[in-house]
């Protein structure tokens, strides 16, 4: 459902609630009320999310840029468990940076009032309260940025823009050494290399794991090579070893991999252009030239580094000797599916971990360990999905993990695994397919690096190593099951009309200069309640069939479009790719709905005779 030219509408917008209470604010409740005159961004988050996250980054140049027309509050809605815990949206706060009021809304309540379906979404809000635009995913910022100066002149004329400093009042900062450490590195010489991903910079430690031997990067946001005093990074995080002594960065925020030289502290880029890898971008080239995204971890496997490429849902590698970058498995669509590398479906991959015949990793939105054989296919050891997660020990098969990001090779053929949001150290055993639990009270491991007959735990929200000796024993914790707490949408069986909502920004239209512009590719689990609509198309509506035999699911929905710059003056407009997974559960009852609108950008109009 695609229209160029949308009118505004008006709709009041729901007012801000929920029982975490506010961050960033000096713990001052705000309202819509004394945020009228001013356009407001309501950014709906939570902190697992590598999209939530690229969308924070690009909000940063809007803020700054309007910072006294425009107040942007985000409002935290919790996946996991782990992310309804209030003190840990706090640390999330300003592990990433944020710099604008936040909402801990824990039960969803204010999620449910803008009938949001999907992590993240921006909302717009204009200076008279009213709700003039929302978008689903990432990459809208452009449009919204066009729609805010629109927004500001229109109200200007009105008298009804109010300028002025914003809510956000700053945290004091904590004089720690490291500051949310993201991935460790044991060096040759026996320190330790980690990523004090918040500070931008790598920090080496003596071996006690405490005393500090230099920092590396400037520790302002940036990305400029240099020295180790002039060089900076944006949050850091993976690590590993080359061949010639250097030091591989998985440069996550820009999207970059680099080189330390230890021996000078010089810092180089390997790859990635600064730029974020968008569809249609090429997938292989000279490494310096490829857009990359997000690159959360790296290891040396099979005489290349692969890349646990997070922010597309993919596995890359980097070649060395050619200094080249490729693919090497997923396809983009964010899922657990095994095979061949090419057909595989990962879901945020967040740690890596080589062994000579496999490449161990952390599935992190799916809670799940996986590998990846030296023939290039792709298995899973613990993990069923997207929605199933917790802490419960035993046969692989029914095991459960809470968003994990780190993997570490043991010696016995066994694997450690930084199960994060389950602040535990957990074990699993090839040889006998059993999953234990090595360590608990820990606080948010993120990765863990084996020395001697130790493992050095980097406690991210503990900003500190942790030395553990590992236990001949596993602990014993209870079982613990989870299932992402979002209600079910009511639909009824039979046929269900999906509208995914796109409405091109201002000045721009569909791009259909070298064919359809748009693509929507729908899946169900379990793959048996859809009896019709499953696969791939280029319309952005679709009649789907589910099946009365199957109470409920969860629908996978994944749409594209892409708009350029309505200037026919122009030989090169600008383009713009806009792009959103969705996971929605779906109870079938009678009565229930019989259309299920998405909104990519936009307002859902219903045409007359549909139910909205």
């Amino acid at each position: 459902m695609t229209d160029s030219a949308p009118r505004r509408v008006r709709v009041r917008a729901p007012e801000l609630t929920g029982k975490g209470g506010w961050i960033n604010t000096d713990d001052k409740r705000l309202g819509l009320a004394e945020l009228r005159g001013r356009i407001v961004i309501v950014d709906f988050w939570t902190f697992c999310c590598v999209n939530c996250l690229h969308v924070l980054d690009e909000l940063r140049e809007l803020e700054e840029k309007h910072r006294d027309t425009v107040v942007v509050i985000g409002v935290h809605s919790p996946k996991f468990a782990h992310e309804a815990d209030h003190r840990a949206v706090v640390d999330a706060v300003e592990r990433y940076g944020v710099e604008h009021p936040v909402l801990d809304d824990p039960e969803l309540a204010t999620w449910k009032q803008y009938a949001v379906r999907a992590w993240p979404t921006l909302v717009v809000i204009d200076p008279e309260g009213y709700v003039v635009a929302q978008h689903a995913g990432e990459g809208h910022v452009h449009a919204i940025e066009r729609l805010v100066t629109d927004l500001e002149a229109e109200h200007e004329a009105k008298g009804t823009l109010r300028r002025g400093d914003g809510p956000y009042v700053a945290p004091e900062p904590e004089p720690t050494a490291l500051r949310f450490p993201g991935k460790a590195l044991l060096l040759p010489s026996g320190n330790f290399l980690v990523s004090d991903t918040t500070r931008h910079q790598l920090v080496e430690l003596e071996e006690d794991g405490e005393t500090l031997v230099r920092r590396v990067g400037s520790g302002a946001r940036g990305f400029a090579d240099g020295t180790g005093e002039t060089a900076s990074f944006n949050e850091p995080q993976g690590l590993a070893l080359l061949d010639d002594g250097a030091v591989v960065v998985a440069d996550t925020v820009n999207h970059a991999l680099r080189r330390l030289d230890l021996a000078t502290g010089e810092v180089t880029t390997l790859a990635g252009t600064g730029r974020q890898w968008w569809q249609g971008s090429p997938t292989s080239g000279p490494a310096r030239e490829v857009d990359l995204s997000s690159p959360w971890d790296v290891a040396v496997f099979g005489g290349k580094v692969w890349i646990a490429m997070a922010g597309v849902h993919q596995l890359w590698a980097y070649d060395p000797a050619e200094g080249t970058v490729a693919v090497t498995a997923g396809t983009t669509n964010e899922g657990l599916v095994d095979g061949p590398g090419e057909q595989a479906w990962f879901a945020q991959p967040s740690g890596l971990a080589a062994t000579p015949d496999r490449l161990w990793l952390a599935d992190s939105e799916t809670s799940a360990l996986r590998w990846v054989d030296l023939d290039g296919h792709v298995h899973t050891a613990v993990g069923t999905g997207l929605f199933d997660f917790g802490h419960r020990d035993g046969a692989a098969e029914q095991a459960l993990l809470q968003h994990p990001l780190g993997v570490t090779a043991l010696p016995d053929g066994s694997v450690a695994v930084s199960d994060t949001y389950n602040h535990a150290l957990r074990r699993y055993d090839p040889a006998t397919g059993e999953v234990t639990t090595l360590a608990t009270d820990l606080r948010e491991p993120s990765d863990a690096v084996l020395v001697g007959d130790d493992i050095v735990v980097v406690e991210s929200a503990r900003h500190r190593l942790t030395r553990l000796r590992l236990p001949e024993e596993a602990v014993r914790v209870e079982s613990v099951a989870h299932r992402t707490q979002r209600a079910a949408t009511e639909v009824a069986p039979g046929e269900l009309r999906l509208d995914v909502i796109f409405q091109a920004p201002a000045g721009q239209k569909l791009d259909t200069r070298y064919g359809p512009s748009t693509r929507l590719l729908v899946s169900s689990t379990p793959p048996e309640l859809l009896l019709k609509g499953e696969g791939a198309d280029t319309d952005l509506s679709r009649t789907l069939e589910l099946s009365p035999a199957v109470p409920e699911g969860v629908l996978h929905v994944s749409a594209m479009a892409a708009s350029c710059d309505d200037d026919p003056s122009n030989e090169y407009p600008a383009c713009h790719v806009h792009q959103q997974d969705w996971g929605v559960p779906v109870r079938l009852t009678e009565g229930g709905a019989d259309r299920l609108p998405l909104v990519l950008a936009g307002l859902d109009e219903p045409a007359e005779g549909q139910t909205p």
